[in-house]
């Protein structure tokens, strides 16, 4: 009888522990739900619901709750849990690396472009990556593809199509020419190299395109992948510049030169010959032309007097060797924010919007630029634009009574936004559609 008692006590102590666990973590389940919903309701009346680029897509019926996925992207906040199944949140936030849908283990997330609102507009691409033109073959970025092993996968698969296009005997300069040198770029201009093509690499920019243009400690996420001429790169996680000094190193070491600061401005084929014209106004001729570009496109510019001077720059690199500066930012994103927070304890910022108040920005940035400006660090101008840019000075006016501020000044970083290629492709007779949340890639299942 005693052993019974003492058999109940044991199994009802259990099971009250049972009942506390459970109520613990249902009670920590809710949280976390609510957490979730409320940021969810914020970035909807902050206008960040909506994604303008790659983004994820959960399955809820294989999701297991790992966490995985949330852990995975160095974006954060951009997936949270909602009833024990992970869901998108931030999602114009999301810059389309799909770490997340790598780390799932379950393969529960599909990333997709565009949604049933809002249409994106990419190129139309055969599966062999060549378009409606025949001998222009895009890879990467522009084709949709923002994950770095992909876009590297990519680049060197279609230049391997392109291989299959080009006859021994043609009149062009080059057997094929590379516009763009990110991740995309660099991979077919290697895969050229090793097919014994006569290439040639445009960059507008610097050496690593989209890639070049992140924050010196932004964290790339990246997959083991395989670089032509190169062979396995076994990272899993790598910063900017550690990548960019091993693209570096297989260019040199292959005697691959790219061509940095020359845009491409127009692309007409003559005959079966490709005219490839730079905005400097030289031409270069191939056979065929492979577009590695980044959908972020070329910096929007203000086109105002004097902003063509070499003080005003539409990046920010290096902040921590610009010191004692007079700086002007112009935008009111979070990439102008962000700007103006790293520059501000070593120099005196001015930061001009041409709004009342800034909108659509990361929370976390809304809240350290309005200390910085409680603190003096930085000084805002709502409701102004720039009229002029002269060696010692700014000209701002104030939108609401046209008045004419003068600004003494050393540096000017303007934030405006990009143009994206489109109206460039279009131009070239490279046909585009409009997609509407389209799935860009998914996890093969049995």
């Amino acid at each position: 009888m005693e052993v019974a008692i003492e058999e109940v006590i044991i199994y009802g102590v259990l099971l009250l522990v049972a009942v506390i666990i459970m109520v613990l973590y249902l009670r920590r389940k809710n949280r976390k739900s609510i957490i979730a919903e409320n940021k969810i309701v914020q970035a909807k009346e902050d206008g960040l619901y909506e994604p303008v680029s790659l983004y994820p897509v959960v399955d809820s019926t294989r999701c297991i709750q790992s966490g995985a996925c949330i852990k995975a992207c160095p974006e954060h906040d951009i997936l949270g849990i909602i009833n024990g199944k992970a869901t998108i949140i931030n999602a114009a936030q999301c810059i389309g690396h799909g770490a997340c849908f790598l780390a799932c283990p379950t393969e529960a997330i599909t990333l997709k472009i565009g949604t049933e609102k809002r249409g994106v507009e990419l190129p139309h691409i055969q599966p062999n990556f060549e378009t409606n033109v025949p001998g222009i073959f895009i890879a990467g970025e522009l084709g949709g593809m923002g994950l770095i092993r992909n876009a590297v996968k990519q680049g060197r698969e279609a230049m391997e199509s392109v291989t299959k296009t080009i006859s021994k005997k043609h009149n062009g300069q080059y057997d094929v020419i590379v516009v763009g040198a990110g991740p995309a770029g660099i991979s077919a201009t290697l895969t050229a190299k090793k097919e014994h093509l006569n290439v040639l690499t445009l960059e507008q920019d610097t050496l690593g395109g989209t890639v070049y243009n992140y924050p010196r400690s932004k964290i790339i996420m990246t997959h083991p992948m395989e670089l032509p001429l190169y062979g396995k790169v076994k990272l899993t996680e790598t910063s900017k510049d550690e990548l960019l000094q091993l693209w570096k190193k297989v260019l040199t070491k292959n005697e691959l030169t790219i061509r940095e600061k020359s845009k491409v401005a127009d692309i007409q084929k003559n005959n079966d010959i490709f005219e490839v014209k730079l905005q400097s106004g030289e031409t270069f001729t191939s056979k065929s032309v492979l577009l590695a570009l980044g959908r972020r496109g070329t910096p929007r510019k203000l086109n105002i007097p004097g902003e063509e001077s070499q003080k005003v720059t539409y990046r920010l690199l290096d902040a921590e060797q610009i010191e004692g500066k007079r700086i002007t930012i112009i935008g009111g994103g979070d990439s102008a924010i962000e700007a103006a927070l790293l520059l501000a304890n070593k120099n005196k910022v001015s930061l001009s919007y041409r709004g009342e108040k800034f909108v659509k920005l990361k929370k976390r940035n809304a809240e350290l630029i309005h200390n910085a400006a409680i603190a003096g660090l930085v000084e805002i101008l709502y409701n102004t634009e720039a009229q002029s840019i002269e060696p010692d000075q700014i000209a701002l006016k104030q939108t609401k009574t046209i008045e004419i501020i003068h600004l003494e000044n050393d540096l000017v970083y303007i934030f405006a936004g990009g143009e994206l290629p489109a109206e460039f492709l279009k131009k070239a007779g490279i046909q585009m559609n409009t997609k509407f949340g389209e799935v860009i890639m998914k996890h093969q299942r049995d």
